[in-house]
């Protein structure tokens, strides 16, 4: 009798242990990510730390003043990070130049944005000065609307000029843009493109083939499969009467007149471009063109690191004085701008091989533990911010002042360079021939709709012989 009741528990135990395994398996396939909240160690008594992102865990972060702490240093200026609020009054213009900036109220108001005061010597390289530009396209654009020319006289540049700077540092803007992107008056003129008209152009260029092509900018494939970049290229060599000559890697040869001649020429097809398309449609598009620029070079300026040099020449395991020197080194780096996802790759392999070239042939960045957000802005004191590779603007509101969506705030550990040379680097994935899809003699497999059938027949088969050995 004991021994029945005692083989009678262990079928009863194997039934049960078989219901819980099929609740688990069938749970398995619902499973939801859960949500946790970590509680910090320390919350100051004088500042509210911000909500954490409702979204994805791996969202984009959006770096806001709204989480810095308030600056304990009042009688200093403020860090670039801290929030500023605009001061805004009317602006004083020329009344001379021929265009109705109102209709451009829009656009001003973002560029001013993207050039706020604190914020554009730092993302004067990413943000300010490639909407600035695609600004003045489409101001050019604006007033060939009215004209039959695509470019300004130079005394109406010179006001227009002003005009535009003037109201941009009424709405925020900071006054020194044009010196900070190194644009003047003369990049409304047309400069030495010998045409200048919208007659004379469209009698020379294709100009169906050159809308199709940069109507609508594809973020995603321009930069590496180059659509619109091409088109514009064939214009304005056509436009400028230079012969075509490239080099291997496609670089344009010629003469430092050929070349000035050329460069005025694009700026004549983008007001063209300008004047053909909305000017939020010109705006995505020129942003996504200078993005493609911007993003294949690595804007920080490296000094001579010959501290680190000489710190972890012969380094091969974790050293203190080596991981201090280039410490200190990136610190300096991390002043300079805020910078993509994209260039802060190209700027570990550029630091990398100046490293290498030196005689420093082990991983340093492994060994001291660099990141990729160690090349960028530190956001005071917090992790640093690397912005998208794909145009990015500065928000601003009358609550947190202006912010800006940072990347790759997470640990990425920055690549160290397989040479000392930097310029084999790409950023753009190799052509890839996709297999066929399968058709209906191929495809033996149904798919997975009864994948958990057929792993619980065997399953099933195996409890209900354990139970009956029992």
């Amino acid at each position: 009798m004991d021994c029945f009741q005692t083989v009678s528990q262990l079928k009863g135990s194997m039934c049960h242990a078989f219901v819980l395994f099929i609740a688990w398996l069938f749970s398995f396939q619902d499973v939801v990510a859960l949500h946790n909240v970590l509680e910090p160690s320390h919350v100051s008594s004088t500042s509210e730390l911000a909500n954490p992102p409702s979204t994805g865990l791996f969202e984009p972060i959006e770096i806001s003043p709204a989480v810095i702490p308030p600056y304990p240093y009042a009688g200093e200026p403020l860090p670039p990070m801290y929030p500023t609020f605009p001061t805004t009054y009317e602006p004083n213009l020329t009344g001379r130049c021929p265009v109705n900036f109102s209709a451009m109220s829009s656009i001003m108001q973002k560029t001013a944005s993207d050039c706020s005061q604190p914020l554009a010597p730092l993302v004067g390289n990413v943000i300010c000065c490639p909407q600035l530009g695609s600004l003045l396209h489409i101001f050019q654009g604006f007033y060939s609307m009215k004209s039959d020319k695509l470019v300004l006289q130079k005394t109406a540049a010179n006001d227009c000029f002003s005009d535009i700077i003037s109201i941009l540092a009424s709405r925020g803007a900071n006054h020194t843009i044009p010196t900070l992107c190194s644009v003047t008056s003369l990049n409304l003129t047309g400069g030495s493109c010998p045409v200048k008209d919208v007659v004379s152009f469209e009698k020379i260029v294709n100009t169906s083939k050159l809308l199709d092509a940069c109507s609508t900018v594809d973020p995603l494939k321009e930069c590496c499969r180059p659509i619109c970049q091409p088109a514009i290229m064939e214009a304005a060599l056509q436009i400028s009467g230079t012969q075509m000559t490239f080099t291997e890697n496609k670089n344009f040869v010629g003469g430092a007149d050929q070349v000035d001649a050329l460069n005025d020429c694009k700026g004549v097809v983008y007001s063209y471009l300008s004047s053909k398309l909305s000017a939020e449609a010109a705006n995505s598009a020129f942003r996504i063109l200078s993005a493609c620029k911007v993003n294949k070079v690595c804007p920080l300026d490296f000094k001579q690191p010959s501290e680190v040099i000489e710190a972890c020449r012969n380094v091969a395991a974790p050293s203190p004085s080596c991981c201090s020197s280039l410490n200190a080194y990136i610190a300096g780096v991390q002043k300079q701008m805020l910078i993509t996802n994209k260039q802060a790759i190209i700027c570990a392999a550029v630091f990398g091989s100046m490293l290498r070239k030196e005689g420093v042939m082990t991983n340093i960045y492994e060994l001291c533990d660099v990141d990729l957000k160690d090349f960028s802005i530190q956001a005071s004191g917090q992790q640093g911010c690397l912005l998208r590779s794909l145009p990015a603007d500065v928000v601003f509101d009358n609550i947190t002042g202006y912010s800006f969506t940072c990347d790759l705030t997470d640990n990425i550990a920055a690549p160290w360079p397989a040479s000392s040379s930097a310029s084999s680097l790409s950023l753009c994935a190799p052509e890839m021939s996709l297999p066929a899809l399968p058709t209906s003699e191929t495809l033996k497999n149904p798919g997975c709709r009864g994948c958990v059938l057929e792993v619980l027949v065997p399953i099933f088969s195996i409890f209900a012989v354990s139970a009956l050995l029992y």
